[in-house]
């Protein structure tokens, strides 16, 4: 299994606190560092302001040397499709070939009122991020020196020169995550190289991860072609002392942790890690609330992954 750091700074994160996790978490043996793409905090202040993902992590590649980087989950609200792809693909060769987009409808409506984002209806949002992932990966799958165009009805593309190319080929991987039990199956079929099931316990993982293979196997797709993550809150201490301390900063119940998150010692953590395993999960998204705790991130590093 592939464990991955996974942070919300919208909740309160500098560049530069990003950063320094970020080059901990590649020193600590993790496999990426993922974020949120968020402008608005949903707890305390948020200080000091929301960061641009892409921006963010433009930066961190420059700063890395190994790390995956990503996001869970880009918005399709927030970028025009054809950007996107560049952005993306810029990144992505500023990494050497590190990135990988995640890319969802969209859900958080103050965050659009407060920065002048529109934000159109479930089905809309749904349209739309349907239309994004078609063209960013057929911008990015254009053969050079063709043209790409689209018709849609949200979105039109004429002959753009589908530039610039990615590092990877024939794109980095794409990631469709949501706890749909249709309509997202059926994107992360189409289109994803990875489904992203977000925050489920693992009794649930199971019966979300076989909708995803029937979606695949509707579209005429190998289910055994796509790879199959989860994303799950760490709360994790060497003693009940510090797991009750930082349980108490996360504002989180320990008890509540343990039965819907990933909490407890180092060996507590690694037995939910293979539960999720068992489910199916092929990597597992950590989410580390805490940004300041370095110390959180090198403690997993040093006493669960040498157990994956």
């Amino acid at each position: 299994m592939r464990a991955r750091v996974f942070v919300e700074p919208q909740n309160g994160a500098s560049y530069y606190q990003q950063l320094e996790l970020a080059k901990v978490s590649e020193a600590s043996g993790f496999d990426a560092f993922f974020r949120s793409d968020h402008y608005l905090t949903m707890v305390a202040d948020g200080m000091p302001g929301p960061t641009d993902s892409w921006v963010t992590l433009a930066g961190i590649a420059r700063e890395t040397t190994r790390i995956r980087l990503g996001t869970l989950l880009s918005s399709a609200t927030f970028r025009l499709p054809g950007p996107l792809a560049i952005s993306v693909a810029e990144v992505d060769a500023m990494s050497s070939g590190r990135v990988e987009l995640g890319l969802g409808a969209g859900w958080f409506e103050d965050e659009h009122t407060a920065y002048g984002i529109p934000f159109p209806s479930v089905k809309e949002r749904f349209e739309r991020l349907e239309e994004q992932l078609e063209i960013v990966t057929g911008l990015w799958r254009a053969p050079v020196g063709s043209s790409y165009s689209f018709e849609g009805r949200h979105y039109q593309v004429s002959a753009s020169p589908a530039l610039p190319k990615p590092v990877q080929s024939p794109h980095p991987p794409v990631i469709v995550g949501g706890a749909g039990a249709t309509r997202t199956p059926e994107l992360a079929a189409r289109f994803a190289s990875e489904y992203n099931a977000p925050f489920f316990a693992p009794p649930d993982l199971r019966p979300q991860f076989a909708r995803v293979r029937a979606a695949c196997e509707k579209a005429g797709r190998d289910p055994h072609d796509l790879n199959y993550s989860v994303a799950t809150t760490i709360c994790c201490a060497s003693d009940e002392s510090q797991l009750a301390r930082r349980a108490s900063v996360i504002g989180r119940p320990i008890d509540d942790l343990r039965t819907y998150a990933t909490a407890g010692t180092p060996a507590e953590v690694v037995d939910r890690l293979y539960e999720f395993a068992d489910a199916g999960a092929q990597a597992v998204y950590l989410q580390f609330l805490d940004i300041a705790d370095l110390d959180h991130v090198r403690l997993v590093g040093e006493e669960v992954l040498p157990h994956l």
